[in-house]
């Protein structure tokens, strides 16, 4: 059993941190399941549920001093905000960003001088297999999640002297609600006047019906209590049938052979 081992998981609310909490919890891991809405995790058993702001830093030193000792940081908050980038308006950049990357960053800022007392520690990132190829209309979402394949990148190297390990996950579509309560549209680009209309008929359908259809979130769970029991794990993983095919071929192909499998495959014309 791990009951020595503190974990904080954040967007645990929901979808993959919510499956991940209950997960590592039932391995007896002490689960502090971090959320705006913690009031949604009172009843799960052997949680607990914590209160946490990721875009303000008061409220993310106050949870990690509440806490007072950390093993090992899940950075699983985030949303997909879908836009063109010529209707995106400044907020929604700024929102974006705030959340998916400097979120993280804010939540690591205050974690690793923990880790690094104790000369031990484990992060994982939850990035997305869009981390690593664009799709239109998620050019926000896609440029955040590449830049958390970046922080992870880095902080390897930087973190590696103080004997804490540095992961991400990047998970395909994944059945979580995440269409119904992660993403953002821009009402502009969902007009019907917009002139990405013919683009968002056709592409964002196809979109929800893979997350809808996608695999179960069990899936990730399974694969950070794996991480976390394997010293020599690798960097980063794949998760979920989308990653799993994609990932693979862009490393296979040059640039613009890939470019038009995902053209064909979503119909981009």
């Amino acid at each position: 059993m791990n009951t020595n081992k503190v974990v904080l998981i954040t967007g645990a609310s929901s979808g993959m941190g919510r499956a991940t909490a209950i997960f590592l919890a039932s391995k007896g891991f002490k689960v502090y399941a971090a959320s705006r809405t913690p009031e949604k995790l009172i009843q799960i058993e052997n949680i607990h549920p914590i209160h946490l702001d990721i875009t303000n830093i008061e409220s993310v030193q106050k949870t990690i001093e509440k806490i007072g000792e950390i093993d090992i940081l899940i950075n699983n908050a985030g949303y997909g905000l879908v836009s063109s980038v010529e209707e995106v308006k400044e907020e929604q950049m700024q929102a974006q960003f705030d959340v998916n990357v400097f979120g993280i960053l804010r939540v690591c800022k205050a974690v690793i001088p923990m880790m690094r007392r104790q000369n031990a520690g484990i992060i994982i990132n939850i990035s997305s297999f869009l981390g690593k190829i664009g799709l239109p209309l998620l050019t926000l979402y896609n440029a955040s999640k590449y830049a958390v394949e970046g922080i992870t990148d880095s902080l390897r190297y930087e973190l590696s002297p103080f004997n804490i390990r540095v992961h991400s996950i990047m998970p395909g579509f994944f059945e979580t609600n995440f269409a119904r309560d992660n993403l953002v549209t821009n009402s502009q680009t969902f007009s019907e006047n917009s002139p990405y209309a013919p683009l968002v008929s056709s592409l964002a359908p196809t979109i929800i019906k893979q997350i809808n259809n996608g695999n179960d979130a069990q899936e990730v769970a399974a694969l950070i209590y794996d991480i976390i029991q394997d010293n020599a794990f690798k960097a980063r993983v794949t998760a979920g049938e989308k990653a799993k095919k994609f990932i693979p071929m862009k490393k296979e192909l040059s640039d613009e052979d890939f470019e038009r499998r995902v053209r064909e495959y979503y119909q981009l014309g």
